[in-house]
């Protein structure tokens, strides 16, 4: 999956689903679900001792959410657009917008293999 921890994306289905962008806490299952701030807010009741509430009682928490259902939010085109790999004349490996092309970041280093020379 193309996105990341950190990333800002839009929630495209569901009950939550708006036009602003949220932030990526965690990457579950390999890619296959992520975690959102502020998204997917469940109540979990544990008993006397568990490890985040001693005392016991509800405990708030942000469930995952399927990755199919985000999309990467490009800060120039200002919407949810899906993500590509590039690589670059170095050898190094990116991601990018597939709208307009701006670097969403650097996935790997500079490699020879993939470096063009002529």
């Amino acid at each position: 999956m193309k996105i990341k921890k950190g990333d800002m994306v839009l929630l495209t289905a569901g009950d939550e689903a708006t036009a602003t962008p949220r932030k990526v806490t965690e990457v579950v299952d390999g890619g296959e679900r992520v975690v959102l701030e502020g998204v997917n807010l469940v109540y979990k009741h544990v008993k006397k001792g568990h490890p985040k509430s001693p005392q016991g009682g509800r405990l708030r928490l942000e469930k995952s959410v399927s990755a199919s259902n985000v999309a990467y939010y490009c800060d120039s085109c200002k919407k949810g657009v899906r993500l590509g790999y590039r690589f670059q004349p170095d050898g190094s490996k990116e991601r990018y917008c597939k709208k307009c092309g701006t670097s969403a970041g650097q996935v790997s280093p500079a490699r020879a293999r993939y470096a063009k020379t002529k």
